[in-house]
């Protein structure tokens, strides 16, 4: 159920405040409330404002850095690799983008990995900003592990996206980005705050059976005492194994092109006691001049997607999507009449603007 609606701005200007006051510097908490709020502007509230306590929770928890040391560790051509230091995961995030996309203005190609960064948000904020330098992105991370390998039942890999994002000639933007699990913790989190159970399939306990208890199923997700499913499900009559094939190339991309962190390595606990979660990410911009004409692309890229919005629709059916379009206009309709909160995430909100002592009304 939710409880209201609360301003963009206004929200915007909580973020930013909360991660000021606990030490993030200025303009890193302004880069990190422009990706929370981007997420709950594109109608993905698994990643937007209802995250914004567990970020509290991992500074505080000395787990996760305020301030960010990005520190080059190498910078040849069109390739970098980074160690962010387990500083904020968005700030590392839009500063190793930006050098993927300056290498791609003047290469047509720029990639950059990332070792030892933190949670860095909606994956498609990093694809939407190589598409406003006309260009298109990808972006790969991995996670804390939650979905096991097909045919077993041990939580070894993370939920990792993958996530490409490209500009056509219609209003909006394709951009994909998705986990390559069938859902993702962020998603299960609301399901708790709504009170609702976790759908069949999505995931199972250590004897391979579902899992549908949505508060025991957060918890077990952190004892390793069940896993998120991949695409396509368990086994392999579905897909379950090209899901699992995917999210174990994200795994690659994001540690071992920087010798990062994985699988086992990033389940944030140590003898008992929390510790860094250690993420890897990778970055790809492909400046689209550098191929062809970019109207040209744009027409083409806008063509395909048309075609396929306009093909025969399935009986019952009013409409077909390409993705990007459903977050367009939320995002319209979000910038008009404001953030929906439920009632246990505006409980959750106002006790940390207590907590801060901040001067938010909401």
């Amino acid at each position: 159920m939710r409880a209201k609606t609360i301003p963009v701005d206004t929200l915007h200007k909580f973020t930013h405040d909360v991660f000021c006051a606990l030490g993030v510097p200025h303009d890193d908490a302004r880069t990190v409330a422009d990706v929370l709020i981007e997420s709950d502007l594109r109608g993905i509230e698994s990643h937007g404002a209802g995250r914004l306590k567990m970020y509290v929770d991992r500074i505080r928890a000395g787990i996760q850095s305020p301030t960010t040391k990005f520190e080059l560790l190498s910078d040849r051509d069109a390739v970098a690799v980074v160690d962010g230091h387990h500083g904020m995961g968005h700030v590392i995030g839009v500063r190793a983008m930006n050098m993927a996309i300056e290498k791609a203005r003047r290469l047509g190609l720029g990639a950059v990995a990332v070792r030892n960064s933190t949670h860095y948000g909606i994956a498609g904020y990093y694809a939407l900003m190589a598409i406003r330098q006309n260009m298109a992105g990808i972006t790969f991370t991995n996670a804390r592990p939650s979905v096991p390998p097909t045919f077993g039942v041990e939580p070894l890999l993370g939920t990792n996206p993958i996530t490409f994002g490209c500009p056509t000639d219609d209003p909006f933007p394709f951009v994909i980005d998705c986990a390559t699990s069938i859902s993702q913790r962020g998603k299960i989190e609301m399901l708790e705050r709504e009170g609702k159970p976790t759908p069949q399939g999505w995931a199972v306990d250590p004897e391979g059976r579902p899992h549908t208890d949505t508060s025991a199923l957060l918890k077990d997700l952190v004892k390793g005492a069940a896993a998120l499913l991949p695409i396509g499900g368990a086994g392999e009559l579905l897909g379950g194994h090209k899901g699992y094939g995917w999210s174990t190339m994200v795994e690659i991309f994001s540690a071992a092109f920087q010798d990062g962190s994985h699988t086992r390595e990033l389940l944030g606990f140590r003898d008992g006691k929390p510790t860094p979660y250690k993420l890897g990410h990778f970055f790809i911009a492909f400046d689209i001049a550098h191929f062809i004409e970019p109207e040209t692309f744009k027409k083409v890229a806008g063509s395909i997607c048309r075609t396929l919005r306009d093909s025969k629709k399935a009986e019952g059916e009013e409409r077909i999507w390409t993705a990007g379009e459903k977050e367009y206009e939320i995002e319209k309709r979000v910038r008009a009449e404001g953030v929906p909160i439920t009632e246990a995430l505006l409980k959750d909100l106002r006790k940390l603007r207590d907590e801060l002592r901040l001067d938010a009304e909401f």
